[in-house]
């Protein structure tokens, strides 16, 4: 997978990266670290976790006007979806799915295919390996 952009920094007192990989046209999978965190006990496949360890999914759409309609659509059947969270590259909502996992409908305001975007002052050493940062 292609790295298309990263963001690095302070969030909350807390340091993180947040690294975005292609899957393809207006499709991206994300993945942050928050190396200050205290990581909960290691667990053994198949037993559940305390605590939530899954940050959330995040689907593209087209274009404002559709995040609009899937934002209307999903509080209409009574589900608590944010307003217009904008980030700036991204415009997104939030919501949680029956089982409490965190879902993401966003529109991208740049396109980090053609123009990748790399913002961590201090990147992990493999992507100072794959990139010119």
């Amino acid at each position: 997978m292609k790295v298309v952009g990263t963001v690095g920094g302070v969030f909350d007192g807390k340091r993180m990266r947040h690294y975005f990989f292609s899957l393809g046209p207006a499709s991206t999978i994300a993945f942050f670290e928050w190396p200050d965190i205290e990581l909960p006990p290691r667990k053994d496949s198949g037993v559940p976790a305390t605590g939530r360890n899954f940050d959330h999914v995040s689907i593209n759409v087209e274009s404002e006007e559709v995040l609009r309609q899937v934002q209307e659509r999903v509080r209409s059947h009574g589900v608590d979806a944010t307003d217009f969270v904008d980030h700036g590259m991204v415009k997104s909502i939030y919501f949680e799915d029956p089982n409490g996992i965190s879902l993401e409908f966003s529109v991208w305001m740049i396109n980090m295919h053609e123009n990748p975007m790399f913002k961590d002052p201090e990147p992990v050493a493999a992507l100072t390996e794959v990139i010119a940062v």
